[in-house]
């Protein structure tokens, strides 16, 4: 019998090494699904998977409205991040990413979960090219 999947975004989970976040941008990779555009970085840190997530605080003045915007960042990116992680845990990787809004209006919650999650899709189909054997 299988066990029910859990969905938690822990302390570990989080990218916070004010060192670790500026490697990812200085060396990482960008890839953008608007409205958000992330930079990922393979590491060697031990978490399998660690993100941060942003908005720019000139495009929203309001501290409540940037709060509420990486708020739902957190929530799609917390319910669909299980398969990067399973990717991840197959081939042995570690992965930093940074999540950035760039738009310039409030989002709904639907539009970010499906940006969210194609931009998931697309970093699971990258780290699956990546890490193939060669024949």
């Amino acid at each position: 019998m299988k066990t029910a999947q859990r969905y938690f975004l822990g302390k570990e989970s989080k990218l916070k090494s004010t060192k670790q976040i500026q490697q990812v941008f200085a060396t990482g990779k960008p890839l953008t699904m608007y409205p958000i555009k992330a930079i990922w970085l393979s590491t060697n840190q031990p978490h399998i998977l660690q993100a941060g997530f942003s908005v720019s605080a000139r495009h929203f003045k309001k501290a409540v409205d940037r709060n509420r915007i990486k708020r739902l960042m957190r929530e799609s990116y917390r319910l669909q991040k299980n398969a990067l992680e399973e990717q991840l845990l197959e081939n042995n990787i570690q992965l930093a990413v940074f999540f950035i809004f760039t738009d310039t209006a409030l989002p709904s919650y639907a539009h970010l979960y499906e940006a969210m999650g194609k931009l998931i899709q697309k970093l699971i189909r990258i780290q699956h090219e990546n890490h193939q054997p060669n024949p």
